[in-house]
């Protein structure tokens, strides 16, 4: 009987290739449009004038938690074939990255009625309000922080999981072990106030972009993924003949 398998897989594959490149571009996007209002000279008392862009900017932060926890619900299937401890784990360090990146957006957020509240009090009055920005700010970064470091662990073993099976090849599994561990790094040493996240994010940067494009045009390597499924049947010896009744 024909077995119609490798169209799902396939179609998963694809999808889960293309929410790496939506991730990453929605969480990026909304990244540059904060970071054009909270790094201007005039923060925070800008606000006000763009407070559209800041919005807006929080809002596509806030969108990737749709795409990150789609990207791990159609993994599971594919990875339980081989490891469904490692498919939780992946699972559950997207869910909680999610979580504490959401968090750092409903911070970034709350600048908008503290901006509404500081203009009310007057200037002579609202001295307070760079130094609750600053900490709104800064509670965002903090919380990114984490969260990386979170998904990381999972992406680790999600990569370990990928070159031991190689449903992707081993090269790109390998970079992704690498990008994980020194993004885990980086997220690390910036909540202990070392900023190297920026040159320690590049190789798993590559990774997410290569996996991205692999999926989308190679998928998964349906041979390889389904050598753990047919060893137990490949190894099990012949059964011995019933002899003939005398």
């Amino acid at each position: 009987m024909q077995t119609t398998t490798p169209a799902p897989r396939k179609t998963y594959a694809r999808l889960i290739g293309a929410l790496f490149l939506v991730g990453f571009l929605t969480y990026l996007s909304g990244f540059m449009l904060v970071n054009s209002v909270i790094g201007a000279p005039d923060f925070p008392s800008n606000i006000p004038a763009v407070q559209t862009t800041l919005i807006l900017g929080a809002l596509l932060m806030l969108g990737n938690t749709v795409v990150d926890i789609g990207k791990g619900v159609l993994f599971f299937p594919i990875l339980e074939n081989h490891g469904r401890r490692t498919a939780l784990v992946y699972l559950a360090a997207i869910v909680v990255q999610v979580v504490f990146l959401d968090i750092g957006a409903l911070f970034l957020l709350m600048l908008v009625p503290l901006a509404e509240i500081a203009a009310e009090a007057g200037a002579s009055s609202s001295a307070w309000a760079p130094g609750i920005a600053s900490l709104l700010t800064e509670s965002n970064t903090m919380a990114y922080n984490v969260g990386q470091a979170i998904l990381s662990f999972g992406g680790v073993f999600l990569c370990l999981l990928l070159f031991r099976t190689r449903l992707i090849p081993h090269v790109l599994a390998g970079l992704g072990v690498l990008g994980y561990v020194l993004h885990a790094a980086g997220s690390v040493s910036e909540i202990f106030g070392l900023p190297l996240s920026m040159y320690l994010l590049i190789p798993g940067m590559f990774f997410e972009f290569g996996i991205a494009f692999w999926l989308i045009f190679k998928g998964f390597r349906p041979a390889m993924s389904n050598e753990r499924i047919a060893a137990p049947e490949a190894a099990r010896p012949p059964e011995a003949p019933v002899p003939a009744a005398a």
